[in-house]
């Protein structure tokens, strides 16, 4: 994360990039408000931390013409001041600032707000990536957005019940169980690569044509990764990397791309494999009526250490109801699918 830091004293601009350099951050300084400016036009910074008083412009000014301007994302403004009072918060606040640090101001306290920004501005980021990629995603494949739905909503429900098992409180945790449910839209944003004649072909495709459709988890990983990056620090895109390279792979090793076994296929992979195969299952499609969840419970249940992590499965029958209610509260009837020909015949009917 790359920090902007303005003050027009030396001393004071030394002491706060050593406080954040120090922590890993990358610092630019800038001795007053015009500089800063010019230098927040290479769009490179998402945080400013900057003094009140400065001559030719102050701190107060500088929040303003930040906000003024329409940066291609937010911007997070510290301000540092001696002032106190309500007066100045309010001040402060009007002028755009997110946040303030006394003078004389504690590195570790300094570390902390800092912390709170990037939370903050993963938090935009993350958002605005996921609904950008997803929605690109859903342009190019037969999936309706009643198929994200569901996913993103059964990837939340056997996350949680894991995450109730003392095998998996280690791994699983609130956030865990909020990012699957946000990336797991973007299991199959690789199909964005994938031609017409293959993705939108109207019956089971050829072994030449399937070797062309299994290349979708490489070409969304390596999207991810690039995106990845640019913004090394953000988590929820680990995760949709993961998900979209190994949501194939089968628990005895028999999947694609990299023919993973067992606990080497990343635990985000095996929950989303199993909620893939389900919607896939439970879903209309235009050659195929709609499973019974009863049906499709049978053909998880026989794949339970074959193509689906074991534990998932019992997370699933746990669960049933909560499939069952989401399945039917997000119905979607024209929905159309190709998985099909991801999954053995024996599972996808």
């Amino acid at each position: 994360m790359r920090i902007l830091i303005v003050d027009d004293d030396e001393i004071a601009l030394e002491l706060l990039s050593e406080a954040l350099s120090g922590a890993g951050y990358e610092v630019t300084t800038a001795h007053n408000g015009r500089e800063a400016l010019e230098i927040l036009r290479t769009g490179l910074y998402r945080i400013v931390i900057s003094d009140w008083e400065m001559p030719e412009m102050t701190g107060i000014e500088l929040c303003r013409r930040i906000r003024e301007r329409s940066f291609a994302s937010y911007v997070y403004i510290v301000l540092v001041t001696s002032r106190d009072g309500t007066e100045h918060v309010v001040q402060g606040l009007d002028a755009g600032a997110d946040d303030f640090i006394s003078k004389p101001f504690h590195p570790a306290e300094l570390r902390v707000r800092v912390k709170s920004g990037i939370r903050l501005l993963s938090l935009e980021s993350r958002n605005l990536t996921i609904f950008t990629l997803a929605k690109l995603a859903e342009s190019r494949s037969p999936e309706t957005g009643a198929h994200l739905e569901r996913m993103r909503e059964y990837c939340r429900i056997l996350a949680d019940r894991l995450g109730r098992k003392e095998k998996f409180r280690g791994e699983i945790d609130a956030e865990y169980v909020n990012l699957i449910y946000l990336t797991s839209p973007l299991h199959d944003i690789g199909k964005v690569g994938i031609p017409d004649s293959v993705l939108l072909k109207a019956g089971p495709l050829t072994d030449t044509e399937f070797e062309i459709m299994k290349s979708h988890v490489r070409i969304g990983a390596d999207t991810l990764d690039a995106a990845g990056r640019l913004q090394p620090d953000a988590e929820f895109l680990r995760m949709a990397r993961e998900i979209a390279l190994t949501h194939h792979e089968r628990y005895d090793g028999s999947g694609y791309p990299q023919g993973l076994v067992g606990d080497e296929i990343p635990l985000s992979g095996r929950i989303v494999a199993l909620a893939d195969v389900y919607d896939a299952l439970t879903a209309k499609r235009v050659y195929k009526n709609a499973m019974s969840h009863d049906v499709a419970r049978s053909l998880i249940v026989e794949e339970s250490g074959v193509h689906f992590d074991p534990d998932v499965v019992d997370a699933f029958l746990e669960a049933e109801d909560e499939f069952v209610n989401v399945q039917k509260g997000f119905a979607d009837d024209d929905s159309m699918d190709y998985f099909v020909n991801m999954v053995p015949a024996e599972v996808a009917g």
